[in-house]
């Protein structure tokens, strides 16, 4: 069986300052942004990027808006959604650890619109695997991995100890 690779702290936290950076430089001293986590990958992400940008964030909870609902009930440890400001007529990014089919993303965008009408929307995103199903591109992203579809990417960001942050790529079992 094939061994997982793992990413160095360093490139891990290199990744999200380079996205906070990138978001800085294409709105510098703005209109206030606004930063939404997708429940549940995209919230610590965001947290750490609105703290280097002085921006706000929250939660998106999209599962109410999942395609896959009926196969995936919403898990016990769902994070409401939490808006710290009127979305209308704001910049909002949306955060997620990682971007594949692009099926969250639409969620996401459903859940938000329930909430007011933004001016624009962004979505940054830690890691870029490819593979999209919807015609998702995002505007920011840290790590841009090329993995094939049967690969698991798992991110785990920790709140309380960043030196315990880890990108680990799950290969595929081979097929007999």
């Amino acid at each position: 069986m094939p061994v997982p690779k793992s990413f160095p702290v360093a490139d891990i936290h290199a990744a999200i300052d380079r996205l906070a950076r990138a978001i800085s430089e294409r709105h510098p001293q703005t209109a206030p942004l606004v930063l939404l986590g997708i429940a549940n990958g995209g919230m610590e992400l965001s947290r750490r990027l609105a703290a280097k940008l002085g921006a706000k964030a929250g939660t998106l909870d999209i599962s109410f808006h999942r395609d896959d609902i009926s196969r995936n009930p919403i898990p016990k440890e769902f994070e409401p959604t939490r808006i710290p400001a009127d979305v209308t007529g704001a910049t909002v990014i949306l955060v997620d650890d990682v971007l594949f089919s692009g099926r969250t993303v639409k969620a996401a965008l459903d859940e938000l619109f329930d909430h007011g009408r933004p001016a624009k929307v962004e979505l940054a995103t830690l890691i870029d695997r490819g593979g999209r199903k919807l015609p998702v591109a995002a505007d920011y992203t840290g790590l841009p991995l090329a993995v094939t579809a049967r690969c698991k990417v798992v991110v785990k960001l920790d709140p309380t100890d960043p030196a315990r942050d880890s990108v680990t790529i799950i290969p595929s079992k081979p097929t007999t």
